[in-house]
């Protein structure tokens, strides 16, 4: 599969509610993810298949009512840029809003 056709199988596993088996499937086990600030509770870089898999089940798990998200992939040599948009309500503020945030992924080595 080439860089591009990864990132649109990750996509739509993701827009299925199946992030774990996106995961799975294509993240390494060495992954690192890193956020622009650390969220609540948890570092700002996230090391490892464990803890990706643990923040994802957070993100997840978050009280909200029910929320669109839409996901574009964009190439960009050997990663591919996802733009995601977020609608949510979060119980705790009861108020409406919207999120946008990139995510750039580098694939080497068969794995993300």
């Amino acid at each position: 599969m080439t860089t591009m056709e990864i990132g649109k199988e990750l996509v739509a596993l993701c827009k299925q509610g199946k992030n774990q088996e996106a995961i799975d499937r294509f993240y390494s086990p060495n992954i690192e993810s890193v956020e622009p600030v650390a969220m609540p509770g948890m570092e700002q870089t996230q090391r490892g298949i464990a803890k990706i898999k643990g923040k994802n089940q957070w993100w997840v798990d978050k009280p909200r009512s029910p929320w669109e998200r839409s996901r574009r992939t964009v190439p960009h040599g050997d990663r591919f840029i996802v733009r995601f948009k977020y609608d949510v309500t979060p119980k705790h503020m009861r108020k409406r809003m919207t999120m946008a945030k990139q995510g750039s992924t580098r694939f080497k080595t068969g794995k993300l």
